[in-house]
């Protein structure tokens, strides 16, 4: 178990919630985590892509009005 999944699982076993639940819920934000940085890689590859893009985009601007 991650040191975060379990500082989640203590979290709830002090508030008094039962081993199951605590440990289902400490997976579901550990899944929720993995999600978060999935969406942030592929932020970071829109990124690139649209960096890329504007930088034809200027090219062309540049041929176009000063050649």
């Amino acid at each position: 178990m991650a040191i975060i999944q379990s500082e989640v699982f203590e979290a709830f076993k002090d508030l008094g919630v039962s081993d199951e639940k605590a440990l289902r819920a400490a997976g579901a934000l550990a899944r929720r985590d993995d999600d978060v940085g999935s969406l942030k890689a592929d932020m970071a590859l829109v990124k690139c892509m649209l960096g890329g893009l504007m930088a034809f985009e200027i090219a062309i601007f540049f041929k176009l009005f000063l050649h």
